[in-house]
């Protein structure tokens, strides 16, 4: 596993499928303008990167939960488009995989830094897509800058063993081998750093990674992926070594059904990851599940 499960609240998710004029989006409202000049996103963006941007999917809006207004468009992907995503995935890995690990590492702490420069904007994104106070945002993506910090150590840490063997003038060596793409779909609560517990991981074992997102939550996942693709290229390296896929459920499918998805986390519901996990055993693949459900809160009104 690439790390440790954590427990996650499933919410119930809003509906994005509204379409709405452009006069109506908040990212045209001057008091939002720091959408476009810090994370550049646009009114209408692409939801899938895989060294380029596109999308052939349906059109979705992202609302405010705080106050039901929409704040920017984004086209998914289809099933096509992911399909050429994990083709052109594949292909950077075998060449991520050959990277040195502290190499490796040394991106993640660029990533890392990269998102630290970013944290005000990129926290008042989280808040206003997920519908969290703005301290509670700025702490999950800490998280994710610590996760790249803890990354980074860890690449410098990746060992085997030395086993006696028993044959004179032998020896055993075991050696850790990157496992090839990595998928990761998050649940709406916490995008980001349940992202950043599996990018950040998988990138420094030598790993590709391709993202699907909440269908509610594909503003957050554009402006971080924007930042790994800058990332990526001042390097020299693939930008898609790190790709997107915004979109529903037929996604989600594809990916657990997928035979050259190597490893796929889940965060969601209990109900959803059963059906997950059965599907991906069923073609023997690796799976990461962090699972919950409806977490109630009891509150008590008191009248004065």
């Amino acid at each position: 596993m690439l790390l440790a499960a954590r427990k996650a609240f499933w919410l119930t998710p809003r509906a994005t499928f509204r379409c709405y004029s452009s006069g109506d989006l908040l990212i045209d409202d001057s008091s939002y303008s720091w959408l476009k000049k810090d994370l550049g996103l646009q009114a209408d963006n692409k939801g899938v990167f895989n060294g380029s941007w596109s999308g052939t999917g349906n059109t979705v809006t992202s609302i405010c939960p705080s106050n039901n207004s929409p704040i920017a468009r984004v086209q998914e992907g289809s099933v096509a488009d992911y399909h050429e995503t994990i083709r052109r995935s594949k292909k950077a890995w075998e060449i991520w995989a050959d990277v040195p690990a502290p190499r490796r590492g040394e991106l993640v702490r660029q990533i890392g830094s990269a998102i630290r420069d970013k944290i005000d904007p990129l926290s008042r994104l989280l808040s206003l897509e997920v519908g969290k106070i703005f301290v509670e945002g700025k702490g999950e993506i800490q998280e994710y800058i610590d996760m790249c910090d803890y990354s980074v150590g860890l690449s410098r840490m990746v060992g085997g063993r030395v086993m006696p063997s028993e044959r004179p003038g032998h020896m055993l060596l075991e050696q850790w081998n990157p496992l090839g793409v990595v998928g990761v779909i998050t649940a709406f609560n916490f995008p980001a750093a349940v992202l950043g517990w599996n990018q950040s991981l998988a990138t420094i074992c030598g790993n590709s990674v391709i993202w699907k997102p909440a269908p509610t939550t594909p503003l957050i996942a554009v402006a971080i992926t924007k930042i790994l693709q800058s990332v990526f290229e001042s390097n020299d390296f693939p930008p898609e070594l790190f790709s997107l896929v915004c979109g529903g459920a037929d996604i989600g499918n594809t990916m657990a059904h997928d035979k050259n998805m190597n490893l796929l986390s889940f965060t969601g519901s209990t109900n959803v990851g059963k059906k997950v996990g059965t599907i991906i055993q069923e073609r023997f693949g690796k799976s990461i599940l962090e699972l919950g459900g409806n977490n109630a809160i009891i509150g008590k009104t008191t009248m004065t």
